[in-house]
Parts: C-alpha cells; structure tokens; sequence
C-alpha cells in the first residue's frame, strides 16, 4: 500500500470507528416509528436553527426533505448524527436508543448512516476494496484490509455490487469512476454496514439525468429494507421519489412548514411562497 494511501486511512480512520464495539440498548421499533425528533431547538451566534422541530420516521419509509436555504436541514442532519447538541429537545432512534447520550461512532454502530453531498471514497482503492473495508467488524482498519474473507462476506459484496450497478467496475479504481458512480459506491459503503436508518444529502447534484434516474431508482428500491431520509433541492428527483404516496416534508426557519404527499406540498400556499414560488 502506498504512503499516500496510508495517510488517508489514518486521517480518515474517524469515518470506519463505527467498527469500534460500543454498549447500547437494542433497537426497538414495536410502535413502527424508527425516528423521534420532538421540540428539538439549536442556536448558533443568536441565529435560530432549529426551532422547535417535530419529525417522526416510520420503519421502512423513504422520506423526502425539501426547503429553502437556511431551513436547518443540515443541522437537522447534523443533531441525528450527533454532530451538533441541541438546546432542548429529544431525539431517540426507535423506543430505546436516546441518540443525545451517544457520539458519532455510537450513533453509526447503532444502525444509523450518512451520505454528504460529495462523495467521500477511498480513491486509490478498488470498488471492491472500498466495499470490504466498509464490512462492520471488530477488528481494526488495517487488519481489514489484509484478512481473508468468508464466503457469506463475499456474497455480501456482490449483493451490494448488484444493487449499486457496478458489478463490472468491480476491479477499478474508485478515483476513475463517474461522479454519479462515486456517489453510488458511497451509498454501497454504507450499506456494508446495515444500517436501519440512512440519511442522504442532495445525492445528485452534478448528475447527468440518466445518473439521476439509476440513482432514484436505487433509493426507491431500499424502502423497506431501510428507512432513507433524502433531502434535496430538485424537485423533478423528489417527484420521482415521492410518486403518489410517500411523505414529502417542508422545513422553513428550522421547523416543519409543511408536510404531506408531493401534490398536498406543491398546492401548499405557504410552500409556494417560501419556496416553490421562489
């Protein structure tokens, strides 16, 4: 491995320390919500957030969030992954998991994951390679890269390979992969580790439309499997998300403005005026 290549697991060992075993309560989702955010407020400098925030994400849903700039989205984001402490308020992944007790690497163990706008992949390693260091262990990063795998982890891979449609850039590369390729491989790596509950930032954005059509069709297909919360600014993408039944919620000044199906959202006369009419 080269020096380079090194330096970037080791600066980036912070992304996998979810393979670090943590204690916590197990899951439980009897009441079908996987997500509480309840009376969630966060200031920054005096400039309000999050105000006052509500969101509950049933077991299985793929969630659309839409809204203008500055509507807290990010910091949203942020709180469920234990980025940023809120004021006030609570957060509890299913009935049992209280996500204010526990830091990044607890919340990614506890079966929660995030994808950022750009994609954040090990270039120098193969997609292959990318998908293995993904796999939840507990053995340490390099130890990783250097065991053998087991019949059940390989069928693992290919099963994630199939669903990301790169089954024939197995071998390449991450850094020569398209831009909508890359931020396929990342949902992959993410999905290595199971999580329950995937979050999704603007996924794409700099894609071409064949790219963003795959890319819908992918997140679609995990509903059911996972809870996927998707926030995005195009609204063509979210229709084809949303279809005719799914939940579209609006955020605005860091609280709910609307929510409801694509059609109730987009005949909202408040949401045209924040946003939609903008």
């Amino acid at each position: 491995m080269s020096q380079s290549l090194l330096q970037e697991v080791k600066n980036r060992d912070q992304v996998f320390s979810f393979l670090r075993p943590a204690e916590q309560p197990a899951l439980n989702v009897d009441k079908q919500i996987l997500l509480y955010l309840e009376g969630l407020s966060v200031s920054f400098d005096g400039f309000r957030a999050i105000n006052d925030l509500n969101l509950y994400v049933r077991d299985g849903e793929l969630r659309c969030i839409i809204g203008p700039n500055g509507a807290g989205k990010t910091t949203m984001m942020d709180i469920i992954t234990g980025k940023t402490r809120p004021d006030t308020g609570s957060a509890w992944f299913g009935q049992t998991i209280n996500l204010l007790d526990l830091d990044e690497p607890a919340i990614a163990q506890a079966g929660i994951g995030r994808k950022f706008q750009k994609p954040t992949v090990f270039e120098f390693l193969s997609v292959w390679e990318n998908l293995e260091l993904s796999m939840p262990s507990p053995r340490a990063v390099f130890s990783v890269l250097r065991a053998k795998l087991d019949g059940e982890q390989r069928d693992r891979i290919e099963e994630v390979l199939t669903l990301i449609a790169l089954q024939e850039q197995r071998e390449s590369r991450a850094g020569s992969l398209s831009h909508g390729q890359k931020q396929w491989l990342e949902i992959g790596m993410l999905l290595m580790q199971q999580p329950r509950l995937l979050l999704v930032d603007e996924p794409v954005a700099g894609m071409t439309h064949q790219e963003m059509d795959r890319t819908a069709e992918l997140l679609i297909s995990l509903a059911g499997r996972h809870s996927v919360v998707v926030v995005e600014h195009d609204m063509d993408f979210v229709r084809q998300l949303a279809g005719r039944d799914r939940t579209v919620t609006v955020l605005h000044q860091g609280s709910v403005l609307a929510e409801g199906s694509m059609e109730q959202v987009q005949n909202d006369r408040r949401v045209i005026e924040v946003y939609l009419g903008e």
